[in-house]
Protein backbone atom coordinates (compact mmCIF):
# COMPACT_ATOMS: atom_id res chain seq x y z
CA UNK A 1 0.00 0.00 0.00
CA UNK A 2 1.51 3.43 -1.21
CA UNK A 3 1.26 6.34 1.28
CA UNK A 4 -1.40 8.78 0.88
CA UNK A 5 -0.86 12.26 -0.93
CA UNK A 6 -3.22 15.08 -1.44
CA UNK A 7 -3.09 16.89 -4.70
CA UNK A 8 -2.96 20.69 -4.13
CA UNK A 9 -5.16 23.33 -5.85
CA UNK A 10 -4.53 23.69 -9.72
CA UNK A 11 -3.02 20.08 -10.15
CA UNK A 12 -5.49 18.93 -13.02
CA UNK A 13 -4.59 19.11 -16.06
CA UNK A 14 -7.62 20.49 -17.93
CA UNK A 15 -7.14 20.41 -21.29
CA UNK A 16 -4.23 18.88 -23.80
CA UNK A 17 -0.74 20.72 -23.23
CA UNK A 18 -1.21 22.07 -26.91
CA UNK A 19 -3.50 24.69 -25.79
CA UNK A 20 -0.79 25.23 -23.16
CA UNK A 21 1.52 26.37 -25.66
CA UNK A 22 3.80 22.90 -25.20
CA UNK A 23 4.07 19.88 -27.71
CA UNK A 24 3.07 16.22 -26.94
CA UNK A 25 6.70 15.67 -25.88
CA UNK A 26 7.29 18.92 -23.95
CA UNK A 27 5.20 17.69 -20.84
CA UNK A 28 7.15 16.85 -17.75
CA UNK A 29 8.68 13.73 -17.07
CA UNK A 30 9.86 12.56 -13.80
CA UNK A 31 12.46 9.90 -13.42
CA UNK A 32 12.29 7.66 -10.23
CA UNK A 33 15.22 5.46 -9.94
CA UNK A 34 16.38 4.05 -6.60
CA UNK A 35 18.65 7.28 -4.89
CA UNK A 36 17.20 9.61 -7.34
CA UNK A 37 14.35 11.44 -8.68
CA UNK A 38 15.50 14.14 -11.48
CA UNK A 39 13.22 16.09 -13.72
CA UNK A 40 13.31 16.28 -17.96
CA UNK A 41 11.13 16.57 -20.63
CA UNK A 42 9.45 13.66 -22.32
CA UNK A 43 11.24 14.47 -25.13
CA UNK A 44 14.16 13.05 -22.97
CA UNK A 45 13.21 9.86 -23.01
CA UNK A 46 15.85 7.86 -25.22
CA UNK A 47 19.02 9.49 -22.99
CA UNK A 48 17.13 8.01 -20.19
CA UNK A 49 17.30 4.65 -21.61
CA UNK A 50 19.66 2.74 -22.84
CA UNK A 51 20.63 0.38 -25.99
CA UNK A 52 19.22 -2.81 -25.44
CA UNK A 53 16.14 -1.79 -24.33
CA UNK A 54 12.86 -2.38 -25.41
CA UNK A 55 10.00 -0.28 -25.31
CA UNK A 56 6.60 -1.64 -25.21
CA UNK A 57 3.37 0.66 -26.52
CA UNK A 58 0.03 -0.43 -26.94
CA UNK A 59 -1.63 0.49 -30.39
CA UNK A 60 -5.06 0.24 -29.36
CA UNK A 61 -7.06 3.34 -31.04
CA UNK A 62 -9.50 5.23 -28.71
CA UNK A 63 -13.11 5.42 -29.86
CA UNK A 64 -16.19 7.95 -29.09
CA UNK A 65 -17.23 5.29 -26.27
CA UNK A 66 -20.02 7.88 -24.88
CA UNK A 67 -23.53 7.69 -25.81
CA UNK A 68 -26.20 10.18 -24.53
CA UNK A 69 -29.52 7.90 -23.54
CA UNK A 70 -33.04 8.53 -22.75
CA UNK A 71 -33.98 7.58 -19.34
CA UNK A 72 -37.79 6.09 -19.02
CA UNK A 73 -38.86 9.25 -17.16
CA UNK A 74 -37.44 11.54 -20.09
CA UNK A 75 -33.95 12.41 -18.48
CA UNK A 76 -30.82 12.57 -20.84
CA UNK A 77 -27.91 10.48 -19.06
CA UNK A 78 -24.54 9.34 -20.10
CA UNK A 79 -23.79 5.95 -21.05
CA UNK A 80 -20.10 5.00 -21.79
CA UNK A 81 -19.31 2.07 -23.85
CA UNK A 82 -16.86 -0.06 -22.07
CA UNK A 83 -16.57 -3.26 -24.52
CA UNK A 84 -18.13 -6.05 -25.99
CA UNK A 85 -18.40 -9.45 -25.25
CA UNK A 86 -17.88 -12.57 -27.34
CA UNK A 87 -21.73 -13.22 -28.15
CA UNK A 88 -22.15 -9.40 -29.13
CA UNK A 89 -23.39 -8.00 -25.42
CA UNK A 90 -22.32 -4.48 -24.64
CA UNK A 91 -20.31 -3.74 -21.40
CA UNK A 92 -21.78 -0.67 -20.36
CA UNK A 93 -21.43 2.22 -17.24
CA UNK A 94 -24.63 4.57 -16.82
CA UNK A 95 -23.83 7.52 -15.37
CA UNK A 96 -25.41 10.28 -13.53
CA UNK A 97 -27.56 12.52 -15.73
CA UNK A 98 -24.50 15.58 -14.44
CA UNK A 99 -21.96 12.75 -14.84
CA UNK A 100 -20.86 13.07 -12.11
CA UNK A 101 -20.76 9.46 -11.34
CA UNK A 102 -22.01 6.22 -12.03
CA UNK A 103 -25.57 5.25 -11.52
CA UNK A 104 -25.57 2.51 -8.60
CA UNK A 105 -29.23 2.74 -8.15
CA UNK A 106 -29.42 1.01 -11.89
CA UNK A 107 -31.66 -2.12 -12.06
CA UNK A 108 -31.61 -5.18 -14.26
CA UNK A 109 -34.19 -5.09 -17.04
CA UNK A 110 -34.04 -0.95 -17.18
CA UNK A 111 -34.08 0.22 -20.77
CA UNK A 112 -32.89 3.24 -21.88
CA UNK A 113 -33.10 4.65 -25.15
CA UNK A 114 -30.00 5.52 -27.39
CA UNK A 115 -29.62 7.32 -30.76
CA UNK A 116 -30.88 6.52 -33.83
CA UNK A 117 -33.76 4.71 -32.37
CA UNK A 118 -31.87 2.16 -30.31
CA UNK A 119 -33.36 0.42 -27.35
CA UNK A 120 -30.60 -0.60 -24.54
CA UNK A 121 -31.56 -3.13 -22.14
CA UNK A 122 -29.37 -4.04 -18.83
CA UNK A 123 -29.23 -7.37 -18.48
CA UNK A 124 -26.89 -8.00 -15.61
CA UNK A 125 -23.77 -6.54 -13.34
CA UNK A 126 -20.65 -7.33 -15.17
CA UNK A 127 -18.22 -9.05 -14.32
CA UNK A 128 -19.77 -10.39 -10.95
CA UNK A 129 -22.88 -8.79 -8.76
CA UNK A 130 -22.58 -5.55 -7.36
CA UNK A 131 -19.93 -4.30 -10.10
CA UNK A 132 -20.72 -0.85 -11.44
CA UNK A 133 -20.47 -2.12 -15.15
CA UNK A 134 -23.81 -3.64 -17.13
CA UNK A 135 -24.01 -6.48 -19.19
CA UNK A 136 -26.59 -5.12 -21.87
CA UNK A 137 -28.45 -5.98 -25.37
CA UNK A 138 -29.46 -3.63 -28.05
CA UNK A 139 -33.05 -3.77 -29.53
CA UNK A 140 -32.64 -4.09 -32.95
CA UNK A 141 -29.20 -5.92 -32.08
CA UNK A 142 -26.47 -3.59 -33.58
CA UNK A 143 -22.50 -3.60 -33.56
CA UNK A 144 -21.54 -1.44 -30.26
CA UNK A 145 -18.42 -0.10 -33.35
CA UNK A 146 -20.36 0.92 -36.09
CA UNK A 147 -22.76 2.55 -33.45
CA UNK A 148 -20.22 4.41 -31.42
CA UNK A 149 -18.77 5.59 -34.90
CA UNK A 150 -21.85 7.00 -35.92
CA UNK A 151 -23.25 8.66 -33.02
CA UNK A 152 -20.73 8.57 -30.28
CA UNK A 153 -18.33 11.29 -28.62
CA UNK A 154 -15.09 11.04 -26.73
CA UNK A 155 -15.45 10.47 -22.66
CA UNK A 156 -15.34 13.28 -20.70
CA UNK A 157 -14.95 13.25 -17.02
CA UNK A 158 -15.30 16.69 -15.41
CA UNK A 159 -11.82 17.93 -14.52
CA UNK A 160 -11.73 18.75 -18.36
CA UNK A 161 -12.27 22.45 -19.22
CA UNK A 162 -14.08 21.63 -22.43
CA UNK A 163 -14.78 18.93 -24.69
CA UNK A 164 -11.92 17.95 -26.94
CA UNK A 165 -12.00 16.51 -30.44
CA UNK A 166 -11.49 12.59 -30.87
CA UNK A 167 -7.68 13.08 -32.34
CA UNK A 168 -6.29 15.01 -29.13
CA UNK A 169 -7.22 11.46 -27.83
CA UNK A 170 -5.32 9.39 -29.94
CA UNK A 171 -1.48 8.25 -29.30
CA UNK A 172 0.32 8.55 -32.80
CA UNK A 173 1.15 4.81 -32.73
CA UNK A 174 -2.71 4.13 -32.67
CA UNK A 175 -3.59 1.51 -35.24
CA UNK A 176 -6.52 0.53 -36.77
CA UNK A 177 -8.22 -2.63 -35.54
CA UNK A 178 -10.65 -5.25 -36.68
CA UNK A 179 -14.59 -3.69 -37.21
CA UNK A 180 -15.63 -6.35 -35.08
CA UNK A 181 -13.36 -5.05 -32.47
CA UNK A 182 -14.06 -1.85 -30.35
CA UNK A 183 -10.92 -0.77 -28.98
CA UNK A 184 -10.45 1.21 -26.28
CA UNK A 185 -13.08 3.07 -24.58
CA UNK A 186 -10.55 5.60 -22.80
CA UNK A 187 -7.31 6.79 -24.38
CA UNK A 188 -4.61 4.83 -23.15
CA UNK A 189 -2.88 7.85 -22.52
CA UNK A 190 0.77 6.99 -20.60
CA UNK A 191 1.92 7.27 -24.20
CA UNK A 192 0.26 10.08 -25.80
CA UNK A 193 3.39 12.36 -25.04
CA UNK A 194 5.53 10.37 -27.64
CA UNK A 195 6.05 11.97 -31.22
CA UNK A 196 7.07 10.35 -34.10
CA UNK A 197 10.33 12.46 -33.75
CA UNK A 198 10.43 10.49 -30.36
CA UNK A 199 9.74 6.99 -31.49
CA UNK A 200 12.59 7.41 -34.56
CA UNK A 201 15.10 8.67 -31.61
CA UNK A 202 14.36 5.52 -29.19
CA UNK A 203 15.27 3.45 -32.19
CA UNK A 204 17.67 5.07 -33.27
CA UNK A 205 19.50 4.86 -29.76
CA UNK A 206 19.08 1.02 -30.44
CA UNK A 207 16.13 0.55 -28.31
CA UNK A 208 13.38 -1.64 -29.93
CA UNK A 209 9.46 -0.09 -29.76
CA UNK A 210 7.37 -2.97 -29.76
CA UNK A 211 3.94 -3.45 -30.08
CA UNK A 212 0.74 -4.99 -28.50
CA UNK A 213 -2.81 -4.41 -28.14
CA UNK A 214 -5.32 -3.82 -24.88
CA UNK A 215 -8.67 -2.26 -25.61
CA UNK A 216 -9.05 -0.57 -21.95
CA UNK A 217 -12.33 0.01 -20.35
CA UNK A 218 -13.58 2.53 -18.17
CA UNK A 219 -12.45 3.77 -15.32
CA UNK A 220 -14.63 5.34 -13.44
CA UNK A 221 -12.41 7.77 -11.63
CA UNK A 222 -14.54 8.48 -9.09
CA UNK A 223 -14.84 5.43 -7.74
CA UNK A 224 -10.87 3.71 -8.22
CA UNK A 225 -11.94 -0.26 -8.79
CA UNK A 226 -9.15 -2.19 -10.26
CA UNK A 227 -9.93 -2.85 -14.00
CA UNK A 228 -12.84 -4.90 -15.28
CA UNK A 229 -11.59 -8.01 -17.97
CA UNK A 230 -9.83 -6.38 -20.89
CA UNK A 231 -9.22 -8.12 -24.89
CA UNK A 232 -5.58 -8.08 -25.37
CA UNK A 233 -2.77 -9.54 -27.84
CA UNK A 234 0.75 -9.41 -27.50
CA UNK A 235 2.22 -10.58 -30.64
CA UNK A 236 4.60 -13.63 -31.44
CA UNK A 237 7.54 -10.96 -32.17
CA UNK A 238 6.97 -8.74 -29.16
CA UNK A 239 6.99 -11.97 -27.15
CA UNK A 240 9.97 -12.97 -28.68
CA UNK A 241 11.66 -9.93 -28.43
CA UNK A 242 11.02 -9.24 -24.99
CA UNK A 243 12.23 -12.03 -23.39
CA UNK A 244 15.57 -11.83 -25.85
CA UNK A 245 16.01 -8.31 -24.44
CA UNK A 246 15.63 -9.42 -20.98
CA UNK A 247 17.97 -12.91 -21.33
CA UNK A 248 20.60 -10.12 -23.00
CA UNK A 249 20.54 -7.72 -19.88
CA UNK A 250 18.03 -5.29 -20.83
CA UNK A 251 14.81 -3.41 -19.46
CA UNK A 252 11.28 -4.23 -20.48
CA UNK A 253 9.64 -0.55 -20.14
CA UNK A 254 5.89 -0.77 -20.42
CA UNK A 255 4.31 2.53 -21.59
CA UNK A 256 1.19 2.36 -19.04
CA UNK A 257 -0.84 0.26 -16.92
CA UNK A 258 -2.31 -1.42 -19.99
CA UNK A 259 0.84 -2.88 -21.75
CA UNK A 260 1.91 -4.25 -17.79
CA UNK A 261 -1.19 -5.64 -17.83
CA UNK A 262 -1.12 -7.52 -21.60
CA UNK A 263 2.46 -8.48 -20.71
CA UNK A 264 2.32 -10.01 -17.33
CA UNK A 265 -0.73 -11.79 -18.82
CA UNK A 266 1.41 -13.22 -21.18
CA UNK A 267 4.55 -14.20 -18.78
CA UNK A 268 4.47 -17.42 -17.19
CA UNK A 269 5.71 -18.50 -13.74
CA UNK A 270 9.29 -18.56 -15.32
CA UNK A 271 9.34 -15.31 -16.31
CA UNK A 272 8.87 -16.11 -20.25
CA UNK A 273 6.68 -14.58 -22.24
CA UNK A 274 4.43 -16.01 -25.02
CA UNK A 275 2.31 -15.00 -27.76
CA UNK A 276 -1.21 -14.42 -26.02
CA UNK A 277 -4.53 -13.25 -26.62
CA UNK A 278 -8.02 -13.52 -25.16
CA UNK A 279 -9.35 -11.64 -22.17
CA UNK A 280 -7.36 -10.92 -19.03
CA UNK A 281 -8.27 -10.22 -15.37
CA UNK A 282 -4.89 -9.90 -14.17
CA UNK A 283 -4.60 -7.34 -11.32
CA UNK A 284 -0.98 -6.51 -10.10
CA UNK A 285 0.01 -5.68 -6.62
CA UNK A 286 1.29 -7.19 -3.65
CA UNK A 287 0.64 -11.17 -4.16
CA UNK A 288 1.03 -10.72 -8.08
CA UNK A 289 4.40 -8.36 -8.40
CA UNK A 290 5.72 -8.05 -12.01
CA UNK A 291 7.10 -10.95 -13.51
CA UNK A 292 8.80 -9.55 -16.75
CA UNK A 293 8.27 -5.64 -16.82
CA UNK A 294 10.92 -3.70 -15.03
CA UNK A 295 10.32 -0.09 -16.53
CA UNK A 296 7.19 1.71 -16.34
CA UNK A 297 6.48 5.21 -17.86
CA UNK A 298 2.99 6.13 -16.72
CA UNK A 299 1.07 8.91 -16.36
CA UNK A 300 -0.06 10.41 -12.96
CA UNK A 301 -2.64 8.60 -11.29
CA UNK A 302 -5.17 10.18 -8.55
CA UNK A 303 -4.72 9.61 -4.94
CA UNK A 304 -6.21 6.39 -3.74
CA UNK A 305 -6.48 4.86 -7.76
CA UNK A 306 -6.37 1.07 -7.89
CA UNK A 307 -3.15 2.00 -10.76
CA UNK A 308 -1.00 3.06 -7.78
CA UNK A 309 -0.82 -0.64 -6.63
CA UNK A 310 0.19 -1.89 -10.15
CA UNK A 311 3.16 0.84 -9.83
CA UNK A 312 4.05 -0.66 -6.51
CA UNK A 313 4.00 -3.95 -7.87
CA UNK A 314 6.38 -2.70 -10.67
CA UNK A 315 8.72 0.05 -8.82
CA UNK A 316 8.35 -0.97 -5.44
CA UNK A 317 6.38 0.96 -2.41
CA UNK A 318 9.15 3.21 -1.69
CA UNK A 319 10.13 4.32 -4.87
CA UNK A 320 6.28 5.35 -6.07
CA UNK A 321 6.02 7.18 -2.64
CA UNK A 322 9.21 8.72 -3.15
CA UNK A 323 8.22 9.73 -6.80
CA UNK A 324 4.40 10.96 -5.85
CA UNK A 325 5.72 12.99 -3.12
CA UNK A 326 8.38 14.83 -5.72
CA UNK A 327 5.24 15.31 -8.25
CA UNK A 328 2.75 16.76 -5.48
CA UNK A 329 5.97 19.26 -4.31
CA UNK A 330 6.92 20.30 -7.87
CA UNK A 331 3.24 21.08 -8.82
CA UNK A 332 2.76 18.81 -11.41
CA UNK A 333 0.03 17.86 -13.47
CA UNK A 334 -2.57 14.96 -13.25
CA UNK A 335 -4.48 12.71 -15.48
CA UNK A 336 -4.24 11.96 -19.30
CA UNK A 337 -2.90 15.59 -20.37
CA UNK A 338 -0.81 16.35 -17.82
CA UNK A 339 2.47 15.25 -17.27
CA UNK A 340 4.41 11.80 -16.99
CA UNK A 341 6.53 9.39 -14.87
CA UNK A 342 9.57 6.99 -15.72
CA UNK A 343 10.19 4.47 -12.86
CA UNK A 344 13.33 2.55 -13.90
CA UNK A 345 13.47 0.14 -10.48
Amino acid sequence: MTAPFTLPPGSEATAPPERRGLARDGVTLLAARPGAVTTHRFRELPDLLAPGDVVVVNTSPTVPARLDAVRGDGTVTPVHVATTLDDGSWVVEVRRPDNTGPDLGAEPGSVLLLPGSVQLRLVAPFPVPGSRLWRAGTDPAVAAAAHLARYGTPIRYGYLARAVPLAALQNVYATPVDPRELGSAEMASAGRPFTDRLLVRLVARGIAVLPLVLHTGVSSPELHEPPAPERFAVPAATARIVTGARAAGGRVVAVGTTVTRALESATGEDGVTRPASGWTDLVLGADRPARVVDGLVTGLHAPEASHLQLLAAVAGVDLVDEAYRTAVGAHLLWHEFGDSMLFLP
